[in-house]
């Protein structure tokens, strides 16, 4: 689905491994003191004078991307957006990433150009750091593998495992768009298979096909939250979908959880997208997955602190781990929180 815009394809082994680490890494700039060194020795050296947080994440291409219709400076982006939405879950600031990858001999150096100019972005963008990684050959498609590294003082770190009775569950941003953005590719990619001939015309789904192809990792939340004084209880990111992240915050905290589904944030296009592709909104927004929005729970007395802003919706509250987890629908009944997001190993 995705013209090549590029005719140029200069083979990898044109320039060999080193050769091509030196050519795509020449403009990444340091811009964090903590970075005592960089790319050029046989491992980076960092001094970070706070607690220092460390996350890995791995996307191969066949199960968690398609090159039909994700364009390589978006996949680089998001790669490092999956990594950095981590740190952030910490509330932690991001401040390096090391990148590894894997190429079949289907990439030129113009591919791997492209790809790394969305990793650039991405590090400019959020003021991080790349530092190292790997590239290596594959025998069939593209891997990747972004390792990003934050710092916050040890009393600021949040977890997964500090919520307790009565806390209120908040989410940032809107849930469920980036899993319609899928649905609607995977959708315009069956239209082109069977005529090509045929446009996708997918301007009325620009902010859903965004949420996929290019989210964005919440920095902002921590810092707001700092801001606003309020010290988050547990925090994680929304990944493998909300249903999946409200289970793993109660086990860790040995808690349970009621929410509300008229309390979930839905953008109004993905209310309407679901109404066209006969789905329920509120089990997307449960199921959907890669939203990287924050999730996290607060002590009550932080409520009025938060309850104007426009960037937090309170979901639901903790329970004792014996009530388990709810969803109360709009029409009042309650059914129990399953996990049903994001499985790489599901078939």
């Amino acid at each position: 689905m995705i013209e090549d815009k590029n005719p140029l394809r200069t083979p990898v082994e044109q320039l060999g491994e080193f050769g091509l680490i030196d050519h795509i890494t020449k403009s990444f700039a340091i811009t964090n003191n903590s970075t005592v060194k960089s790319i050029g020795d046989d491992a980076a050296v960092v001094n970070h004078d706070k607690h220092t947080i460390i996350t890995t994440d791995m996307l191969v291409e066949g199960v968690h991307f398609d090159l039909s219709y994700v364009p390589l400076k978006h996949l680089g982006y998001k790669a490092v957006m999956v990594n950095l939405s981590d740190v952030y879950a910490m509330n932690a600031i991001a401040t390096q990433v090391t990148v590894s990858i894997a190429i079949s001999n289907r990439f030129p150096v113009e591919a791997v150009e492209e790809l790394y100019e969305g990793i650039a972005l991405a590090c400019k963008n959020y003021g991080v750091d790349l530092i190292g990684g790997d590239t290596t050959a594959s025998t069939s498609g593209l891997i990747i593998s972004v390792t990003a590294l934050g710092e916050q003082d040890k009393s600021k770190i949040v977890y997964r495992s500090g919520a307790s009775d009565g806390d209120l569950l908040v989410v940032s941003g809107d849930i469920g768009a980036a899993y319609m953005g899928l649905q609607i590719l995977e959708r315009e990619k069956a239209v082109f298979k069977a005529n090509p001939n045929n446009q996708p015309d997918i301007e009325a789904y620009s902010y859903l096909i965004e949420r996929q192809l290019k989210p964005e990792a919440r920095k902002d939340i921590p810092i707001l939250l700092q801001e606003l004084e309020v010290h988050p209880t547990s925090m994680i990111d929304v990944s493998d979908g909300l249903s999946s992240e409200i289970i793993h915050l109660c086990k860790q905290s040995s808690v349970g959880m009621k929410i509300y589904e008229d309390k979930l944030p839905l953008d109004p296009t993905v209310i309407s997208s679901c109404e066209e592709f006969n789905l329920d909104s509120t089990t997307v927004a449960l199921s959907g997955g890669e939203d990287y929005e924050l999730l996290f729970t607060i002590k009550q007395a932080d409520f009025p602190k938060i309850k104007a802003n426009p960037s937090l919706s309170v979901i639901g509250h903790v329970l004792p781990q014996s009530d388990g987890m709810q969803l109360v629908t709009r029409g009042g009944e309650q059914i129990a929180i399953k996990a049903m997001g994001w499985n790489s190993f599901d078939s």
